[in-house]
């Protein structure tokens, strides 16, 4: 594809009224129904030949029924806000201050969101969609349970892609792969005692002290080796039948992010040796459970080695074109994610995977969340090119 897509005033206003509204419009973990309802219609506005809302609330859209399928997701949740007053503008303001558009999502992630849902109207009104289904989801949860919500797309829809692209925000750089994960809760046993007598229980915190300093001391280790990931205590309780009694157990949850290179299998090594020597003591998955904003059940067992596509992969040479005609240069850099993404579906799948979309994601989950409105106008061109080259 030669040609130069650029945007009209009119379309790029429109594009950036859907992006603002949909900061308006709250849609954190399974409370996404307002949001996916807005994203619904606008597909629907925009002339998507078939939109829709699936079982487990994920919104989705395509444009194009030809045999080669290009599927393009986002989440539509956010994480929580839960210091509003601090904020210098209102974090569901969607206000535009000083050149940046401010609020929960700005960044992650419904600027890629949007751009991706107008890119596929614009394509199919180009006339760029011969050959080629396009697919836009908004899906669910993410921010618990990665790639769980797009197991029950594609299951539930039948599809599989030829290629997906993971609009998580990358200031707009071509995003190669990100780090793997694994989550898990260590236990400790004890035995409850009064508390006037504590000689005579077994104190399963105690039990977890040793097993605490074993964790801090993995942690330095790999942070020591080269390209080595980080392992981190994110949870800590412990049972007891009152104040006044010795806990009986004790629970740590475990999040590890795996750098290139690392295995899961390495890790659950990693968490035999926490355990070892420790008679009281014992490891297990860290599986999550959640319930969507339809009422479907979301089961995620958070364990994902690294990925990485290859640079002359066919998805990035054809990233690398697309950016070209957007920015009229060549990619000066790619970018590796050090947090988790949907990728890990279509990328267990063998479906070739990459990431690109606006903002900054250094400032996700943060307060005072902002972005830069003309990203969503470039990642919109930029997902635009890239229908027309795939």
């Amino acid at each position: 594809m030669e040609q130069k897509i650029a945007l009209s005033q009119e379309f790029s206003q429109e594009l950036l009224a859907f992006y603002r509204q949909g900061i308006q419009t709250p849609s954190c973990s399974d409370q996404e129904g307002d949001y996916a309802r807005l994203i619904l219609a606008q597909m629907r506005s925009l002339g998507f030949d078939e939109a829709w809302i699936d079982p487990t609330g994920n919104v989705a859209g395509r444009v194009g029924q030809g045999p080669r399928i290009l599927h393009f997701d986002s989440h539509m949740d956010t994480v929580a806000v839960n210091d509003a007053p601090a904020w210098q503008a209102g974090p569901f303001s969607g206000a535009l201050v000083d050149g940046m558009v401010w609020g929960r999502g700005a960044v992650d992630m419904k600027g890629g969101l949007s751009a991706s849902v107008f890119a596929a109207a614009l394509a199919k009104r180009l006339g760029l969609l011969e050959g080629k289904s396009v697919y836009v989801t908004g899906s669910v949860c993410e921010e618990y349970c990665d790639g769980v919500c797009l197991e029950h797309f594609y299951r539930d829809s039948g599809l599989r892609p030829d290629f997906c692209m993971i609009c998580e925000p990358s200031d707009n750089t071509i995003t190669l792969g990100h780090t793997g994960k694994v989550q898990a809760r260590i236990i400790t046993q004890g035995v409850s005692s009064h508390g006037s007598a504590p000689e005579k229980g077994i104190n399963a915190v105690y039990e977890m002290a040793e097993i605490i300093g074993r964790v801090a001391a993995l942690n330095e280790r790999l942070r020591q080796a080269p390209g080595g990931g980080t392992v981190a205590l994110t949870h800590i309780s412990c049972e007891t039948a009152s104040l006044n009694a010795v806990p009986s157990q004790c629970q740590i949850y475990l999040d590890r992010r795996l750098r290139l290179g690392e295995t899961v299998e390495q890790v659950r090594g990693e968490l035999d040796a926490l355990v070892a020597g420790q008679p009281r003591a014992s490891w297990e998955p860290g599986t999550l459970r959640r319930t969507s904003w339809t009422g479907r059940e979301l089961v995620y067992e958070p364990s994902h080695d690294p990925w990485k596509i290859a640079e002359d992969a066919p998805l990035t040479l054809a990233c690398r074109a697309a950016y070209r005609q957007v920015f009229g240069a060549e990619p000066d850099r790619y970018d590796f994610w050090d947090f988790g993404t949907n990728a890990v579906v279509p990328v267990a799948l063998g479906v070739p995977t990459i990431g690109f979309g606006p903002g900054a994601y250094k400032l996700a989950h943060m307060r005072d969340e902002r972005c830069d409105p003309r990203q969503v106008e470039e990642a919109c061109l930029f997902y635009t090119h890239l229908i027309g080259l795939l």
